[in-house]
């Protein structure tokens, strides 16, 4: 939970009943908890309005794509994934799937020397 240890929620709890009381300290908590149940629900209030609001085209619109990470993930590494994902030689592609050439026309393979074309310039 937040990268919290026991020791910093211990020292939370011990300067929450130094501020608060013992006996104010259960309202407070109480208020801290309302709080927090309402900014969710807010948050997703937003989200559901934005998503009703952009139209059909993104209906698989996620706000959590737009963080760094996950955009880099989604849009970078995807076909890093599937080429990972991909049957191997051996195995038998089903159907429905092409198969995955494992040879592009023209690929030199390990110590092959290119071509050269003396009148290119």
């Amino acid at each position: 939970m937040f990268g919290l240890g026991w020791p910093e929620v211990l020292a939370l709890i011990v300067i929450a009943l130094l501020v608060f009381g013992p006996e104010k300290l259960p309202q407070a908590a109480t208020q801290a908890g309302r709080m927090l149940r309402q900014v969710r629900q807010m948050a997703n209030n937003a989200k559901t309005d934005l998503q009703d609001n952009l139209g059909p085209e993104f209906a698989n619109f996620d706000p959590t794509d737009l963080h760094p990470k996950n955009f880099v993930r989604k849009h970078l590494l995807q076909d890093l994934e599937d080429d990972w994902n991909r049957p191997a030689a051996d195995e038998p592609t089903p159907a429905h799937e092409e198969p995955y050439a494992t040879a592009v026309a023209g690929e030199l393979g390990y110590g092959e020397i290119p071509p050269y074309d003396s009148e290119a310039t």
